[in-house]
C-alpha cells in the first residue's frame, strides 16, 4: 500500500514577488493538491523570514482550508512558545468550527525566529525549558470535551483537532511518546538526530485517547522535473535559501543558479549535503528511488513533502510527478 503524501508549504516569497502572490500560489497549490489525494496540507509558523510568508499561520489556514473542500489543512506547526495555549486553542477551536473534521494543529517548542524578533513577540526569553510540555498539556486541556481547567476556550472546548508534536531532537520524540501523540520529524532541514528520534519515540510510545499505535511523518525535500539536470537547477534555489539562512543572510526564495554548487567551498558544501541528507532531486526514476528508499530506512507511516522551487509552474509541477509515483 502506498505511503501517504502531504504537504509542507513554506508560502515562499520569491525574488521580485510578494506576499500576496504567495498566497494566490499557496491556494492554488492546496487546490492541486486535493485534486492529486495528497493528506495534509500544513503551513509553518516563521516570523521575520524575507521569504517566508506564513508568520499569521492559523489566517493562512483559514484561507486555504476555505478554498478547498476535503484535504485536512494544519500547522506544522504554531511555535508554542510565543503564544499563551488559550489563544492558540481559540483560533484552532475557530478553524475546526468553521472546516469540521479538517484542521490538524502541530506544536512546536522553537521560536520561529532570531532573539530579537522573539523578543518583539513578548516572548520570554528565559522561559523554564519544562514550560513547553506543561503549554501542550494545558492545551490539551483547553480543547477537550471537559477540561479541567476554570477557564473555557469559546471557541475551542471539545473541538476536534488532532495535536502533533513537532521536533528534530530527542526531546519531542519523547515529548510525542509521553501523551500519546502523532509525532513529526524536520527531517527536511535538520535531519541529524533523525533516525534515533524515531526509535526513542517508537520504543517509548504510550497509547492515549488519540492514538493507539505510534505514528510517525517526516519531512523530505523533492524536486522532481522530468530530468535530472533540470531537476539539479531548480534545486539550486533551495541551495542557496539554505547557504544564505545559514549565513545570516535570509531573503527571498532566489531564481536558479545553473552551476551554483560549483561556486561553493568545502564548507558550504558539507552543509548543504547535511541539511538536505533527506532529498529527492531528479526526474521521476530518481525521485521514485529516493522516495523508497528513504521510506524503506525509516519505516515512515506518512511523508510530508516540501518542494522550495522559484517557478510556481515548475513547484506544481514537482508535487504532480511525486503524487503520481505511487511510492
Amino acid at each position: 500500500m502506498p505511503t501517504p503524501l502531504s504537504v509542507l508549504d513554506l508560502a515562499p516569497i520569491t525574488e521580485g514577488g510578494d506576499a500576496a502572490q504567495s498566497f494566490r500560489h499557496s491556494l492554488e497549490l492546496a487546490q492541486q493538491a486535493e485534486r492529486l489525494g495528497y493528506r495534509r496540507y500544513w503551513l509553518a509558523e516563521h516570523h521575520g523570514m524575507p521569504g517566508i510568508a506564513s508568520a499569521a499561520t492559523s489566517i493562512l489556514i483559514g484561507h486555504i482550508a476555505g478554498g478547498t473542500q476535503r484535504i485536512r489543512v494544519g500547522a506544522g506547526g504554531i511555535m508554542l512558545p510565543n503564544h499563551a495555549p488559550l489563544v492558540i486553542a481559540e483560533q484552532f477551536g475557530t478553524l475546526a468550527a468553521l472546516y469540521p473534521g479538517r484542521i490538524d494543529l502541530g506544536l512546536g517548542r522553537a521560536p520561529g525566529s532570531d532573539a530579537r524578533t522573539a523578543r518583539a513577540l513578548r516572548r520570554d526569553l528565559q522561559t523554564d525549558p519544562d514550560q513547553f510540555p506543561q503549554d501542550v498539556i494545558e492545551l490539551m486541556d483547553l480543547l477537550s470535551d471537559a477540561p479541567r481547567s476554570a477557564v473555557r476556550a469559546v471557541p475551542g472546548t471539545g473541538a476536534d483537532v488532532p495535536v502533533w508534536i513537532l521536533g528534530s531532537s530527542l526531546f519531542g520524540a519523547q515529548l510525542a511518546a509521553m501523551l500519546g501523540l502523532p509525532y513529526a520529524f524536520a527531517s527536511h532541514f535538520a535531519p541529524a538526530q533523525l533516525m534515533d528520534a524515531i526509535a526513542l519515540y517508537r520504543a517509548t510510545f504510550r497509547p492515549s485517547i488519540q492514538l493507539q499505535r505510534p505514528h510517525v511523518m517526516l519531512g523530505f525535500n523533492v524536486v522532481a522535473a522530468p530530468s535530472d539536470d533540470e531537476a539539479a537547477e531548480l534545486a539550486t534555489s533551495l541551495q542557496q535559501a539554505f547557504v544564505n539562512l545559514r549565513s545570516g543572510r535570509p531573503g527571498k526564495l532566489p531564481p536558479p543558479r545553473p552551476g551554483y554548487v560549483q561556486t561553493l567551498g568545502p564548507g558550504e558544501r558539507a552543509l548543504l549535503e547535511g541539511v538536505l541528507s533527506c532529498a529527492a532531486i531528479g526526474s521521476p526514476e530518481t525521485v521514485r528511488n529516493g522516495l523508497q528508499d528513504f521510506i524503506a530506512r525509516t519505516q515512515a507511516d506518512e511523508l510530508m513533502i516540501t518542494s522550495q522551487i522559484f517557478d510556481h509552474q515548475a513547484r506544481m509541477r514537482s508535487y504532480e510527478i511525486t503524487a503520481g509515483l505511487g511510492v
